[in-house]
C-alpha cells in the first residue's frame, strides 16, 4: 500500500508556497498575467508559476552556462532561465509559434536578457538534429510535444555535459501515467517515464512539483 505524505494542496497551502519562494519581478508577473489575458484558451501550457523560480535556481546551482529549451510559448520559462545566466551565458530556445514567443520576446527585452536567448523557430527535433556534437550543454528544459520527448531526450543527452542537468515537464501528466490504459499524451509520458529510468546514463528522480517534474542528471 502506497502512502503519500503531500498535503493536500488547497489554494490556500498554493498560496503559501507562492508567498514562501523567491518572488516574482513586475516583468515576470506582467508576463504571466498577458498570457492569461491574451491567450486563455492555451494559457495552461505555461509553465507553473513555482517553476520559475526553481528554474532559476537549478541554473545557478549547476553554474550552467549553455542551455537548451524545448518548448517556449510565451517565454517565461525562458526569462527566469536567462535572468540566473551568467552575462556570458546562451540559452536556445525552440518553439514553432511565431505567435506566442513574440509575447515572450517583449519580455526579454524589457528585462534585458534578449541578447542571452536565441529563439529558433522551427519544429525543435530538426533544430536539435542541426547542434553540433560533443557533450556541450550543461541544463536542458523540456517542455513540449509529449508524444516526442523520447526522441527529444536521445537528441539532448549525448549533447549534454557529463554531469549536467535534464529537467522534464509535466512526468504526472494529470495523473494519467499511473493508468496502463491511458492513451494519448498519458501513454507517451508514460511511455517516457520507463525510457528514462531504464537509462544507465543517468540519475533520474520524479517529483511531484506542479504536473511532474523529472530531474535527470547525465552520469560521468
Amino acid at each position: 500500500m502506497y502512502e503519500t505524505k503531500n498535503p493536500q494542496l488547497t489554494p490556500e497551502l498554493y498560496g503559501y508556497v507562492l508567498d514562501h519562494n523567491p518572488p516574482l519581478d513586475p516583468i515576470e508577473r506582467e508576463l504571466i498575467e498577458v498570457t492569461h489575458r491574451s491567450l486563455a484558451d492555451v494559457s495552461g501550457m505555461q509553465t507553473a508559476e513555482e517553476q520559475g523560480p526553481l528554474l532559476a535556481f537549478l541554473v545557478r546551482l549547476t553554474g550552467a552556462r549553455q542551455i537548451v529549451e524545448v518548448g517556449t510559448f510565451t517565454g517565461f520559462s525562458a526569462l527566469s532561465m536567462a535572468r540566473a545566466l551568467p552575462a556570458d551565458g546562451r540559452l536556445i530556445a525552440c518553439d514553432i509559434s511565431e505567435e506566442w514567443t513574440a509575447v515572450g520576446r517583449e519580455a526579454w527585452v524589457k528585462a534585458g536578457v534578449a541578447d542571452r536567448i536565441d529563439l529558433r523557430i522551427a519544429p525543435a527535433i530538426d533544430t536539435l538534429r542541426a547542434l553540433p556534437g560533443g557533450s556541450w550543454i550543461d541544463l536542458v528544459f523540456l517542455d513540449a510535444d509529449k508524444e516526442s520527448y523520447i526522441d527529444y531526450w536521445e537528441e539532448l543527452l549525448p549533447r549534454l555535459r557529463p554531469g549536467g542537468l535534464l529537467v522534464i515537464d509535466n512526468t504526472l501528466y494529470h495523473g494519467d501515467v499511473a493508468d496502463p490504459a491511458a492513451t494519448g499524451g498519458g501513454a507517451a509520458v508514460r511511455a517516457f517515464n520507463d525510457h528514462v529510468r531504464a537509462d544507465d546514463r543517468v540519475d533520474d528522480v520524479l517529483l511531484t512539483v506542479a504536473d511532474g517534474l523529472t530531474l535527470a542528471r547525465k552520469r560521468p
